[in-house]
């Protein structure tokens, strides 16, 4: 059995962090998205992973590598564009041969991984099992119709007047059945070549179509809301390790982790939080379920239910929460006379104001 990661997305709804970033690269609790998946997948006992890249295939690349620190081996796909999960798998047909393979979304985060799933699908083996949860708003998700007894009669992408609220998690496995079903397929009203249409097609033509419903946690982290929840669900399961410095005017509270060569001064945290090497906290208060990366300064501020990537500072600020900081960004006061707000903002960016 195979895998194929799809790490393609341009991520439109994280920008202006993914203008200069891979969506999949963007970290919870200091960790690539990407990197879940992978461990993920490795768990399940499949070691041959296709990856799907795009415009950020350089980056992609440079963080996985050939995928050895996973105990994968690793090929990269190149996409064309994205033009669907279906599009995808036809990218990848001579790599997956004719082999079983789960298909799964680079930007999704399930606690538990998919090891369970993947065993059931290798002892039952249907032509496709599709992985599915409730949720409040299936118009944004393709969602899946089951009949009384539980099986599945239909699927939409997207749909306007949706006939359920079980959405699609973003991980799929497939027989080599699915290659005959996304050449049959045509492209949407939106241009893409729709996965849901190509699993619709195995139902239409009598095949084994399958589905398990999942009430743990899952996400799509493809915005701000959605990854900083995710980073908080992480953040729950971190165990306290200082292994930087922290000295004694300083308080540290629950459960806090401390990366080597991080330096804590004069400062009060709150687990939990993740603060990365080499990142200096100096006469601050950093609250639960922040992630600080590598080499960062904080400096008389605070903050709290937030990432900040690395190579960021702030100083002087108080109070910032619910906020995805990026790579490379200075957070300051405004000078207070006269009294006015300077910003430098990219494309695309949010920002909210108390005055």
């Amino acid at each position: 059995m195979k895998a194929l990661l799809l790490s393609g997305g341009s991520g439109t709804r994280l920008r202006p962090i993914t203008h200069t970033s891979a969506k999949q690269l963007v970290p919870v609790a200091n960790k690539p998205v990407l990197f879940y998946g992978l461990e993920a997948i490795a768990e399940s006992g499949v070691t041959e992973v296709g990856i799907i890249v795009g415009d950020t295939a350089e980056e992609i690349r440079q963080a996985v590598g050939d995928g050895s620190a996973f105990g994968l081996h690793v090929t990269y796909l190149p996409q064309e564009a994205p033009l669907g999960l279906a599009h995808a798998v036809l990218t990848a047909r001579e790599f997956l041969g004719d082999d079983d393979f789960v298909m799964y979304l680079g930007d999704n985060f399930i606690v538990g991984g998919i090891t369970a799933l993947v065993d059931a699908f290798r002892a039952e083996r249907p032509d496709a099992r599709i992985l599915l949860t409730k949720v409040p708003n299936p118009t944004a998700f393709g969602v899946a119709e089951l009949d009384p007894a539980g099986r599945v009669i239909g699927l939409e992408e997207k749909p306007a007047r949706p006939k359920s609220e079980l959405a699609l998690v973003g991980v799929y496995l497939f027989t080599p059945a699915v290659h005959e079903a996304v050449r049959a397929i045509q492209p949407s009203a939106r241009g893409e070549l729709e996965i849901t249409d190509a699993i619709q097609w195995l139902i239409d033509t009598g095949r084994d179509v399958r589905s398990t419903t999942i009430s743990g946690y899952w996400k799509d982290t493809g915005n701000v809301t959605d990854m900083l929840e995710v980073n908080r669900s992480v953040l729950e399961t971190l165990e306290r390790r200082i292994d930087g410095t922290v000295d004694d005017d300083s308080e540290i509270i629950g459960r806090v982790r401390i990366e080597p060569g991080a330096k804590v001064t004069g400062s009060r945290i709150v687990g939990p939080v993740v603060v990365g090497a080499d990142t200096v906290i100096t006469d601050s208060y950093v609250g639960p379920f922040t992630s600080i990366a590598g080499d960062c300064r904080i400096e008389d501020s605070e903050i709290e239910y937030s990432i900040m990537l690395r190579d960021s500072s702030m100083s002087g600020v108080r109070r910032v929460e619910a906020s995805l900081i990026g790579r490379n960004v200075e957070v300051t006061p405004a000078p207070r006379k006269p009294a006015a707000h300077r910003f430098v903002l990219g494309d695309h960016s949010k920002v909210q104001i108390a005055s």
